[in-house]
């Protein structure tokens, strides 16, 4: 199911890439150089789509990095609550390793208890 919804997306997605790659093939010069734009040796010729894609991946980047930088308290805070979760668990091991009583000192269980035998009632019916 999730490789057919992968395919339901990618697809259509590709085919528009495309369709917008064949629509927009001429070429676009591209300054970084703003105090000469018309002659800069920092002039690239890019086809449109391809100048257009860049630019979309870029955003698409700078935008997780955004986000993941900006998310990082809660990555340390769940950290820290991880780090706070393993001490207690093994803090209550230790407390139920020490709390536990020696079963070799104790007596043997009776058979039978102050109703007769364990696991009936009164009346010998089984519980």
């Amino acid at each position: 199911m999730r490789k057919f919804l992968t395919y339901l997306i990618v697809i259509p997605l590709a085919l528009v890439f495309i369709a917008f790659a064949v629509a927009n093939r001429h070429f676009v010069t591209v300054s970084f150089d703003p105090f000469n734009a018309a002659d800069s040796a920092l002039a690239l010729s890019v086809p449109l789509f391809a100048l257009i894609i860049a630019v979309a991946i870029v955003g698409v980047i700078a935008g997780g990095c955004a986000t993941w930088f900006g998310q990082r308290h809660w990555r340390r805070a769940a950290r820290r609550h991880e780090a706070d979760a393993r001490s207690a668990r093994t803090d209550l091991a230790q407390l139920r390793a020490t709390m536990r009583p020696d079963t070799r000192d104790l007596p043997a269980p009776a058979q039978r208890g102050a109703y007769g035998v364990p696991g009936r009632d009164k009346q010998g019916a089984t519980l």
